[in-house]
């Protein structure tokens, strides 16, 4: 599916997200990655919602986002309480969807510049 056909301005766009990775820009990525409209965290460690915790966490809360998007893959999945407790006592908002609703939701927030961040988990 792709997503934008142009990269506006310089903050990263999802171009695509298909069975053969997440397109940023022109780059593919096959492994779970962490995001913002600044930067990619590759291999971010975070394979599964399951693994979702205070210490994986640690390089996605270095980018102080207001918002989080969790993209779970092909499916979508959820997180448990203590885990949403994670982002709800830093005062930051979480959602989680499949992983192509997450990078079109990301590409919006990005666009209306607001300081989002997600997590994407490959289809």
């Amino acid at each position: 599916m792709d997503l934008v056909l142009e990269q506006p301005g310089d903050s990263l766009y999802i171009r695509s997200v298909n069975t053969d990775g997440i397109r940023v820009g022109d780059e593919y990525f096959r492994e779970p990655i962490i995001l913002n409209a600044d930067q990619i965290i590759p291999d971010c460690g975070i394979s599964s919602v399951e693994q979702v915790s205070e210490q994986s966490l640690e390089e996605l809360l270095t980018l102080q986002p207001d918002v989080v998007l969790i993209g779970t893959g092909a499916t979508q999945k959820f997180l448990e309480p203590r885990q949403m407790m994670l982002f709800y006592s830093r005062n930051i908002g979480v959602e989680v969807m499949t992983t192509e609703a997450a990078c079109r939701t990301f590409n919006v927030l990005v666009s209306e510049l607001r300081n989002v961040a997600a997590i994407l988990i490959p289809v």
